[in-house]
């Protein structure tokens, strides 16, 4: 294993290694991206369950393993200097975690545990966090800010929450700093097509409906019409993909510039779009109509999601550069037809 060098910015100002778990996945994979194409060496630890190899780019050094194998994570903090770690590892299908709780418990909240502490002893000085808006559950109000009351309606946002709350905690025990960026709805594709979302079965309306656009799935199924909204359809703010990694390097050199201070963020655009008015997307941008099945509403799921972003807009230089949900779709759809492309080849 060879250790990996720092790198300089252009002002002149070490870039250190940074470890990203997960990050052969949909989230970390573009993560990576966004860290290599602006100077940050990277070391990507996953242990292939739902990744994929061939999502991490070349230019990062991958090692296939288990977050919980602290020898393992020792030794790639130690080799590779790591400065930084950015933690994407973890299951995410919302359903499996009420059917398999503990399975989520073990994932997301034991095994994040024993990285936190590799972290500790390894003298990694900031950390950040793939959280969710999972962690409101069904918010009082809508948009929702960071301060909102927290309570998770389902295991997979109680493991990230609990996830937050230990690093709240070692964070004033120890010289380590963290953010914790509260995902809300991920879509879309890297637009340069290096990756995507490429796990078989996911559950997310996007990729459900491109996956449907190119003749994948039969149809796409609307989980209820009689919600407090608009049309009827439950609204959600989608952020791409791309944006979202963005945001993960604006906030590593946030805490680089301040390290005595933590950050919780939401990550969203504000913005929020019914279920309806998704499909409508896909139309248009495939000008080939979707068929759309109505349901009965699943158990749980709120009328609106949204974010309230002020605070990472007041905090990072972050700001959104594909913030059109026609874009997110057709960057979507166009990854999609490169999947189906190499299982065709």
């Amino acid at each position: 294993m060879t250790a990996i060098q720092s790198s300089s910015s252009a002002n002149g100002a070490a870039r250190f290694p940074v470890l990203v778990t997960g990050g052969a996945g949909y989230i970390g994979s573009h993560a990576v991206l966004a860290l290599l194409d602006a100077g940050w060496p990277v070391v990507v630890i996953d242990n292939l369950v739902t990744g994929f190899e061939w999502a991490v780019p070349k230019a990062a050094t991958f090692v296939k393993g288990d977050i919980a194998d602290q020898p393992l994570v020792a030794r790639l903090i130690a080799e590779h200097r790591i400065g930084a770690i950015i933690h994407f590892a973890g299951s995410v299908v919302v359903p499996e975690s009420v059917a398999d709780p503990l399975k989520y418990y073990e994932n997301n909240t034991v095994k994040s545990r024993s990285l936190i502490e590799s972290a500790v002893k390894g003298g990694v000085r900031h950390f950040i966090f793939s959280s969710t808006a999972a962690t409101y559950g069904i918010p009082d109000s809508v948009p929702v800010a960071e301060t909102a009351r927290t309570q998770p309606i389902n295991p997979y946002g109680w493991s990230k929450l609990m996830t937050e709350r230990m690093l709240i905690d070692t964070a004033a025990a120890h010289p380590i700093n963290f953010c914790a960026l509260r995902y809300f709805n991920v879509a879309g594709a890297d637009p340069q097509g290096r990756s995507g979302q490429s796990t078989a079965g996911a559950t997310h309306l996007i990729k459900v409906a491109v996956e449907a656009a190119i003749g994948k799935r039969s149809h796409v199924s609307v989980y209820g019409t009689d919600y407090a909204t608009p049309d009827g359809t439950g609204v959600r703010d989608y952020i791409h993909v791309s944006d979202l990694a963005a945001a993960h390097v604006d906030a590593l050199e946030k805490l680089i510039e301040d390290p005595a201070a933590s950050h919780i963020m939401n990550c969203g655009y504000g913005r929020g779009f019914s279920v309806l008015e998704v499909l409508d997307s896909v139309d248009r941008v495939t000008n080939l109509p979707v068929e759309r099945r109505m349901e009965p509403r699943r158990p749980g799921d709120p009328d609106a999601l949204v974010a309230d972003n002020a605070r990472i807009l007041a905090t990072l230089p972050w700001r959104p550069r594909r913030d059109d949900l026609d874009t997110i779709v057709a960057d979507a759809l166009a990854w999609e037809r490169t999947l189906a492309e190499r299982r065709e080849a």
